[in-house]
C-alpha cells in the first residue's frame, strides 16, 4: 500500500487536462525556485564584500600592535622572541603618526606610519596595489608613499616635495615649534578605500626621526597572525609571554570591528526578509495540497474503506509537498548557481541598458561574490524543512475526514 500511496502523491500533482503538473504546483515550485535562488545570490554576494573589505582593509591595518607609553628599546630581539609563537606570521617594526601634509595646492590630514620596508610585503597588501613607485624606494632617507585619493586632493605626483608636521613639539632657544620636514613623493598606491586619503607611509628609520627616538628604539610593533580574528586571544598569549608589564595591545576590532559587525547584522536582516520569500512559497505548497485533498475527497474515502490506514493516506499527500519541495529546491540551486557564475556579465548587460556604472559610489567595480557551500547547504535544508511542514499540515487534515459523510453525498 505504501508503494500505491506514493504513486498516487505523483499522480495528484499532475494537472487533470493531462498536463506533467497542475496551475498550482506550478506556482509553489516557482515560489521555492526563486526564493532559493535569491537568497543564494544574496548571500553570496554579501559573502564576496565581507571578503574584498577583510582584504583591502585588514590586509593594510595591523592585525595587531604591541605598544608602550616609553619607547621599545632593543625590539629587534623582541620581534625574534615574538615570531617564535606558531600564531604569528610575521613582526615588524612600527610607528604611527598623526600629522598634516601640506603641498602648494592643498593640506590635509593623515596618519603616517613608519615600516620596514623589507618586511612590508609580508605585513600588508599595499606593495601589490602601487600605481607607480615601490615600497622599497622608501630606503632612501626622507620619501613618503601616498594613497591616491590623498594624492589627488593635494594636487602631489611622483618627484613632488610635501610638507610633514606633526603634534610633536620642538624646543630651541628661538622657542618651541611643531616637528616638521620636507619628504619626497616617491610611491602612490590605490586600494580604493578610504585608506587612500589619510594613510602615508614611511620607512621606519624616517619616522625615528620625526619621533627623535634612537635607532635602536620603537613606539610599536605590528603583529600579523595566522588567524585575524583571534589576534586579541594571540596578543594576550604573547603579552604573557614577553612578560613586560609595559607593554599592551590594542587589535584591528577597536578600530574597524564595529565596520564588519555591521556587515554581519545586516547579512542577517537580509537573509531573514528573503526567508519570507520561501516561507510564501511554502504556503503556496500548503494551498496545493489543501486543493488537492479538497478535489479528492472521494477517493479518500474511497481508500479508507478499502482499509487504507491513517499512515497510508498522510504519504499520498506528504508525497506531493515532498515531491513539490524537492524540484523548487533542486532547481533553485541551480537558478541561484547559474545567475552567480554570470553575474558581472549580467551587470554589464544592465549597464549597457541604463548607460551608467552602478558601482560608481563604491570602492570596487565588479560584484565580489563567495560561494560558502555550507551556507547554501543550510538555506537549502531549512527551506526543505519549511515546506515539508507546510505539507504534513493539509495530510494530517485528511485522516480527520469521514468516509461515510463523504459517500452518503455520491
Amino acid at each position: 500500500m505504501s508503494s500505491i500511496s506514493l504513486k498516487l502523491g505523483y499522480k495528484y500533482l499532475r494537472s487533470n487536462k493531462g498536463g506533467m503538473f497542475s496551475f498550482t504546483t506550478v506556482l509553489a515550485i516557482t515560489g521555492l525556485m526563486i526564493g532559493i535562488a535569491s537568497l543564494i545570490v544574496v548571500t553570496s554576494i554579501m559573502n564576496g564584500f565581507e571578503k574584498e573589505l577583510e582584504n583591502r582593509i585588514l590586509g593594510v591595518i595591523p592585525h595587531s600592535v604591541i605598544t608602550s607609553d616609553i619607547p621599545i628599546k632593543d625590539y629587534d630581539q623582541i620581534i625574534k622572541d615574538i615570531k617564535n609563537n606558531k600564531d604569528i606570521v610575521n613582526a615588524s617594526p612600527y610607528i604611527s603618526i598623526q600629522g598634516l601634509i601640506t603641498s602648494s595646492y592643498n593640506s590635509s590630514g593623515i596618519t603616517l606610519i613608519g615600516i620596514d620596508p623589507a618586511k612590508e610585503k609580508s605585513m600588508s597588501i599595499i606593495p601589490e596595489y602601487m600605481l607607480s613607485g615601490s615600497i622599497s624606494n622608501l630606503n632612501e632617507d626622507n620619501t613618503i608613499i601616498l594613497g591616491s585619493l590623498l594624492a589627488a586632493s593635494i594636487g602631489a605626483y611622483i618627484g613632488d616635495e610635501i610638507n610633514i608636521t606633526t603634534s610633536d613639539i620642538k624646543t630651541s632657544i628661538i622657542g618651541s615649534y611643531p616637528t616638521s620636514v620636507n619628504l619626497k613623493v616617491i610611491g602612490i598606491y590605490e586600494l580604493k578605500t578610504e585608506i587612500d586619503q589619510v594613510l602615508t607611509l614611511v620607512s621606519h628609520r624616517t619616522a625615528q626621526k620625526l619621533k627623535n627616538i634612537k635607532n635602536n628604539e620603537t613606539l610599536s610593533i605590528r603583529l600579523k597572525t595566522n588567524n585575524l580574528f583571534n589576534a586579541e586571544i594571540i596578543s594576550e598569549t604573547i603579552l604573557r609571554d614577553l612578560n613586560n608589564k609595559d607593554f599592551y595591545f590594542s587589535s584591528w576590532k577597536s578600530s574597524h570591528g564595529t565596520l564588519f559587525e555591521a556587515i554581519q547584522f545586516e547579512k542577517l536582516l537580509i537573509s531573514l526578509m528573503l526567508f519570507l520569500i520561501v516561507a510564501v512559497a511554502s504556503i503556496l505548497v500548503l494551498s496545493t495540497v489543501v486543493m488537492t485533498v479538497k478535489s479528492k475527497e472521494r477517493e479518500i474515502g474511497i481508500l479508507m474503506t478499502l482499509g487504507a490506514n491513517s499512515k497510508q493516506i498522510i504519504l499520498i499527500f506528504f508525497t506531493q509537498g515532498l515531491i513539490v519541495s524537492l524540484i523548487g529546491i533542486i532547481f533553485g540551486v541551480l537558478l541561484g548557481f547559474t545567475l552567480i557564475l554570470n553575474l558581472n556579465n549580467l551587470i554589464f548587460f544592465i549597464e549597457s541598458i541604463l548607460d551608467r556604472n552602478l558601482l560608481d559610489a563604491y570602492f570596487i567595480n565588479y560584484f565580489p561574490y563567495f560561494i560558502d557551500y555550507y551556507q547554501i547547504f543550510i538555506i537549502c535544508l531549512i527551506s526543505f524543512f519549511i515546506s515539508l511542514i507546510a505539507s504534513l499540515i493539509p495530510s494530517l487534515k485528511a485522516i480527520k475526514l469521514n468516509p461515510v459523510e463523504i459517500l452518503r453525498h455520491e
